[in-house]
């Protein structure tokens, strides 16, 4: 290519680049007309959320965000709503509701925590979700460098909020409707509750399978297989010519088959989608429908799908991906077969009747329910009741999960001294020690102002959720500390500029960190809230699995036999993984459904089924999902859900690295105290790079000594020179991975 080509290549590029603009201006002009128009469709009194998301190619939680009165709208009492007959998808992805939008009402500000008022009940740390230590006296108000917060004003009653559709850019949180209307939705719903079961799970036979090198492995021995190009057929034919029907799940270990033609399809989704609906070996179809425990058709998930196939009636299996439990580290199937065998040992220990089912979060869930209390008289033994629909849908659109935030110029400068990674050890298990049980009483700005000083603080010490209007300190410098809904996606961002004010939702722990952090307060106004009795619905179930966790890892690091350590090291890693997706499952996302249909003779889109939206189109099939809503899930605690990943967040920015005062070196057992102040705002302002749900990236490298204890922050990545500040998440990984080796190399 010479200077003359080169020349015309740009200019052809610059018109390319101004048809691509106006295209995209058109885009932007025809999905606002979409939107106004569904908002008047909306109005319409017939109107069904469903048939607007078919007509408009959206979802219909997309369909409920612009007409929120479309949304659902339990009545106080009366029937329960029939359980659906949909199978639900295992819980990959999150979506956001909404019901009504706020109006900003009047507000009251909350009192100051760093000198706690005679008779308030000081959490211990920073937040009433984290586990006590031996030594844990509260910080002295001498100890904060703090500025007194501004006068209250007087309380006012919270204004009626009104339904309103957002601009196209603008993501609205909802809010409770005033008066009855909102304290209907205080409620349980009727004959739904948490009770522990009276079965065993049915045990599923287990192999293992490497496509990559076609060695499957199973109880009964090990062989390598011919798996030509790793087809479903492929797979299917060679493992059934080895093993017995018997076996039910096959789990994937290295290779991804799904991926194979990841290069002939826009979206990975797409290639996955294509391999799962591939030509089957005669006498299989796609798994229609059984017991209760079981789930008809494939999850079509872009790295760890599910696919679900049946021979005749009586044999059943799936193949799935290990990646959902851990990730196996190029460990052959052998040692990941022993990790799930040393896994099971360990949970056994606390659960004589432990199955472990296809998922880490099918298996939490199980377990949890085995931890329900069963002496007759006790708490709870009848069970835990299951909120309201109302509350349960403002929960899941206005409590996110970690926090994800990538600091780039120019709040920072395009070149830092150094990159530091610091993790939270086995974090969740950390914010299980007390949860929101029963129904929450309701707190509006009024009842919050008619309240002494000291229940003002106790309501915020609970386990609960507020609405709030936040007004950042003049003279901040530091992160942003409480979320808010980030414009234009279902997302949320953490502002951070001195003097902005918002109104937000978040968690009683968030907001404590907010009111008593160590360097200025933040002004916080009551608008409304939740508020629930203290509980320790989790604690005894995420106290075993800490337990068995520890013991996994004392033995990843003591066995003699390396592969052995490496088996251990995976378990207890799928263990972390019951918790975390455990926790997950309680907030009960609304289902997706998913499912394919063969195209027709000629290439034609069989009609797919009414409120489904079309997400992708192969050679033979079409694939399709559903946003079913709400379903009467008697493991549905979002409160319990929000209340971890609240103080998880909290945690990122203020909390307590522990210290072991005594271990028994018999059981490894350790009694550990309350150490040195660590978090974000305990790092210089202006260092922070970047937070990924319990990690912090900073510049600096502070003197945190590490107990290996749930909670406690572990040096992860290490480079003490001068890098280039990541500006997109490409070059943020990038730069975790080379900060790893780094700190691997130095400690060799």
């Amino acid at each position: 290519m010479d200077a003359k080509a080169y020349s015309a290549g740009l200019a052809e590029l610059r018109k390319r680049r101004d048809k691509i603009k106006q295209l995209e201006r058109d885009l932007s002009t025809l999905r606002t007309e979409r939107d106004k128009q569904i908002a008047a469709l909306g109005a319409y009194e017939k109107a069904k959320a469903d048939r607007l998301a078919t007509s408009a190619g959206l979802s219909v939680i997309d369909v409920v965000a612009l007409v929120p009165l479309l949304g659902p709208q339990a009545p106080a009492s009366g029937p329960a709503a029939a359980p659906s007959t949909d199978s639900a998808a295992d819980d990959h992805s999150a979506v956001q509701g909404a019901t009504e939008a706020i109006k900003e009402p009047a507000g009251t500000s909350a009192p100051d925590l760093r000198t706690p008022s005679p008779g308030s009940e000081v959490p211990r740390g920073h937040d009433e979700h984290q586990e006590p230590t031996v030594d844990e006296p509260a910080p002295a108000a001498a100890e904060l460098t703090a500025e007194p917060p501004a006068p209250a004003p007087s309380p006012v009653a919270t204004a009626a909020p009104t339904a309103a559709v957002p601009e196209s850019d603008v993501r609205v949180l909802p809010s409770i409707p005033e008066g009855t209307q909102g304290d209907r939705w205080f409620r349980a719903e009727p004959n739904l509750t948490s009770m522990r079961p009276n079965f065993k799970q049915s045990v599923r036979q287990m192999a293992f399978l490497d496509t990559s090198t076609g060695v499957l492995v199973w109880q009964g021995g090990q062989v390598r297989l011919d798996l030509g190009r790793a087809g479903v057929a492929e797979i299917l034919d060679a493992v059934y010519a080895t093993v017995s029907p018997s076996i039910e799940r096959i789990y994937i270990t290295a290779g991804d088959p799904w991926h194979q033609n990841a290069d002939r399809h826009e979206f990975l989704k797409d290639a996955v989608a294509d391999w799962l609906n591939g030509p089957l070996p005669e006498g299989w179809s796609v798994e229609s429908s059984r017991g209760k425990d079981h789930q008809a058709g494939h999850l079509v998930h872009p790295r760890n799908p599910v696919g679900r196939w049946q021979r005749g009636k009586d044999q059943h299996t799936e193949i799935r991906s290990v990646g959902e439990w851990f990730d196996p580290e190029g460990a052959d199937p052998e040692v990941v077969r022993l990790a799930f065998v040393e896994l099971w040992r360990a949970l056994h220990e606390h659960w004589n009747d432990v199955v472990l089912m296809g998922s880490p979060s099918q298996t939490g869930r199980d377990l949890w329910s085995r931890t329900i209390p069963e002496k007759a008289g006790a708490k709870w033994a009848d069970g835990f009741p299951v909120m309201s629909q109302e509350i349960r849908g403002l929960l899941h659109a206005t409590a996110g999960q970690g926090r994800t935030e990538l600091i780039s110029p120019p709040r920072m400068p395009a070149q830092v001294p150094g990159w530091f990674e610091w993790d939270r050890t086995f974090a969740y298990a950390k914010h299980c020690w007390t949860s929101g049980v029963g129904v929450p009483r309701r707190m509006t700005a009024a009842a919050f102002a008619a309240l002494p000083e000291k229940e003002q603080a106790n309501a915020l010490y609970a386990p609960s959720h507020w609405q709030v209007r936040v007004t950042i300190p003049d003279g901040w410098k530091h992160v942003g500390l409480l979320p808010a809904p980030a414009p234009g996606e279902r997302a949320w961002h953490y502002p951070h500029e001195a003097g902005r004010t918002f109104t937000t939702w978040a968690g009683g722990a968030e907001l404590n960190v907010a009111l008593r952090n160590p360097l200025m307060p933040w002004r916080i106004e009551i608008l409304d809230g939740l508020v629930w009795e203290k509980g320790d619905a989790l604690k005894g179930w995420s106290t075993k699995l800490k337990d068995a966790w520890a013991h996994l890892q004392r033995w990843s690091t003591s066995h003699a036999d390396e592969r052995m350590r490496h088996a251990y090291r995976l378990a207890s890693r799928a263990v972390r993984s019951i918790l975390l997706y455990g926790i997950g499952t309680f907030a009960q996302r609304p289902r997706i459904t998913t499912g394919s249909l063969e195209l027709g003779t000629g290439g034609e889109v069989p009609e797919i089924p009414e409120g489904a939206q079309l997400t992708g189109i192969t050679d033979t099939h079409a694939t399709w999902q559903r946003h079913g809503g709400f379903a009467r899930d008697p493991f549905a605690h979002p409160e319990w859900a929000a209340g971890v990943w609240s103080a998880a967040r909290a945690a990122l920015l203020s909390t307590h690295q522990s210290v072991v005062l005594d271990r028994d070196e018999q059981t490894g057992k350790v009694k550990v105290g309350r150490g040195v102040p660590a978090g974000a705002l305990h790092l210089p302002a202006g260092s922070i790079l970047a937070f990924r749900t319990d990690a912090i990236y900073s510049t600096v490298r502070p003197d945190w000594p590490y107990s290996g204890q749930p909670g406690d922050y572990l040096l992860k990545g290490a480079m003490d020179w001068e890098q280039k500040t990541p500006t997109n998440d490409q070059e943020f990984f990038d730069l975790q991975g080379l900060g790893r080796q780094a700190l691997e190399a130095e400690s060799m």
